[in-house]
């Protein structure tokens, strides 16, 4: 029996295609659309049984967010992600955000058919070999070079790096002044370029990211150290 199915990724040829693929072998596809702001809201209204969604970066921040979405509102929608081969913290990504399994964007239509099967019975779907590269990337963490706290820290200069301590020690624009020697307008302008970098709304927000991805650690060294 034919599952009722959405492919949606970046480039609208290979959804398409891959649509055009799933049709002859008898499955009822929905839409083959480029992803957008709506693509989330698309699912969510037509309900499919199974969603691919394809993405060209698995591990950038924020880029399973319609997962999560879908899942919330249409937690029955079993999505695939379709993407390059993946690193370890990219499939974690996708099963943390939801995701029933991954597939790679050079898998056989074979493949694919064999994913979202199992994903419409409630089961992962991923393959073996990716399962066991992620295994042994994640037992070895010291062989890992895209530490996240460390590529925050690098995009700091010295003097942002004490204003980030002083943020996540809860002083005020004041005291980080006075602390440092400038003026008031001075610190403020550290802090707002802080805010920036780090990709944050708020002070708050700044020393709880420093604290999860252990920026704070590094950051307190950086600043003892200089």
């Amino acid at each position: 029996m034919g599952v009722r199915l959405m492919v949606v990724d970046d480039h609208r040829l290979l959804a398409e295609a891959l649509a055009s693929a799933l049709k002859l072998r008898g499955h009822r596809v929905l839409a083959a659309a480029a992803p957008a702001a709506g693509a989330a809201e698309l699912v969510i209204t037509r309900a499919p049984e199974v969603c691919l969604l394809g993405t060209a970066a698995p591990a950038e921040p924020g880029i399973f967010d319609p997962v999560v979405r879908i899942k919330r509102e249409r937690p029955q929608v079993a999505v695939l992600v379709l993407g390059p081969v993946p690193s370890p913290r990219g499939i974690a990504a996708a099963f943390a955000a939801g995701a029933s399994g991954y597939v790679r964007h050079d898998e056989r239509i074979e493949g694919v058919e064999r994913a979202i099967m199992k994903a419409r019975a409630g089961e992962a779907a991923v393959a073996p070999q990716l399962l066991q590269g992620a295994f042994s990337e994640l037992l070895n963490p010291a062989a890992q070079p895209d530490d996240e706290g460390q590529r925050l820290l690098s995009m700091l200069t010295p003097r942002e790096v004490e204003v980030l301590v002083r943020v996540a020690d809860g002083e005020d624009t004041r005291m980080i002044a006075a602390g440092m020697g400038i003026a008031p307008s001075t610190a403020r302008t550290h802090v707002q370029r802080v805010l920036m970098k780090l990709g944050v709304g708020s002070r708050l927000e700044a020393a709880a990211l420093a604290a999860r991805t252990g920026l704070l650690d590094r950051a307190g060294s950086v600043s003892r150290e200089s």
